[in-house]
């Protein structure tokens, strides 16, 4: 922003045309966004009174996280969270950004679950696909009268740095989970009701076509599935088994060429009624089997 105004609709202009100039899809959104995050305005405030003015610190912090976004360091980076099942979760460069697409597996799980479960969430990352879920269960249940046991998760994953944000969103949501530091079921020694992971599953030599937002600002090894993404899911799906109480399920988002080799991997390892769940884009999104211990 070359330069500085103390009235809201003109710095917002001047935002959104910084980020358009440096190639942001959503530049006007991002720019409102930011305006909001910096001065806790409303859109009716704003639409209400344009030209009402902003302090020059105001001003300064707004054409700081402009010039942030312009460099592509994601707008969550720069606010700190995501809403995400709506909920809002702290999020930094040590974990994965909740996206859209992610909710499915928390709203397929919702279907399947039942009081008294226990939960695991493997490569838990911010916590949201489990506290999301846990916050879901713990709403659905309050004031309705049920006296049934409430449900129970433990998420896991190999970044401390990325449980310690867990931790930090189970305390935001006011929500009890356990959390274990742990390479995929190394640290893990009970059995499950339910299974659920968003593992890396982007092949190796396609991590440097994506995005500079999710190449540059996302943990590695929360994108990386190897050299043809499956990994993950070989290592999980051959070791539930010796996790998974009888008829419990396993659950994973996918990406949108997977479907078919995890459910493959699914059946192969004695799964049965598997499935695959699409996106609102119309493509594979959700896997899950559900295991009879047989």
């Amino acid at each position: 922003m070359k330069q500085k105004t103390l009235a809201l609709q003109q710095i917002y202009r001047e935002g959104t045309a910084c980020l358009k100039e440096a190639g942001i899809a959503d530049a006007a959104q991002d720019a409102w966004l930011l305006l909001s995050y910096v001065t806790g305005i409303s859109k009716a405030v704003y639409y209400g009174y344009p030209d009402r003015c902003v302090s020059e610190e105001e001003a300064g912090r707004y054409s700081d996280c402009i010039d942030r976004r312009s460099r592509r360091i994601p707008l969550q980076h720069i606010t700190g969270e995501q809403e995400f099942m709506g909920y809002s979760f702290l999020v930094n460069e040590h974990v994965l950004i909740p996206r859209q697409d992610t909710e499915i597996l928390v709203e397929e799980a919702l279907k399947l679950v039942k009081p008294g479960m226990h939960i695991l969430d493997i490569c838990t990352g911010s916590g949201c696909i489990l506290l999301s879920l846990l916050k879901k269960c713990t709403e659905l249940t309050n004031g309705k009268g049920k006296t049934d046991r409430c449900v129970v998760g433990t998420g896991t994953d190999i970044s401390e740095e990325a449980l310690a944000v867990a931790v930090k969103n189970a305390e935001r949501l006011g929500v009890r989970a356990d959390f274990i530091q742990s390479d995929l079921f190394g640290q893990v020694e009970e059995r499950f009701d339910m299974i659920l992971s968003n593992p890396p599953y982007i092949p190796t030599k396609v991590i440097n076509e994506l995005q500079d937002e999710v190449r540059l600002y996302d943990p590695y090894i929360a994108l990386d599935g190897k050299e043809d993404g499956l990994h993950f899911y070989r290592e999980i799906i051959h070791d539930s088994i010796n996790y998974m109480k009888k008829d419990g399920y396993l659950m994973f988002e996918i990406g949108c060429e997977q479907g078919e080799a995890v459910t493959s991997l699914l059946k192969n390892a004695g799964y049965k009624d598997i499935c695959v769940k699409k996106d609102l884009a119309g493509l594979d999104r959700i896997a899950a089997g559900r295991y009879n211990g047989e």
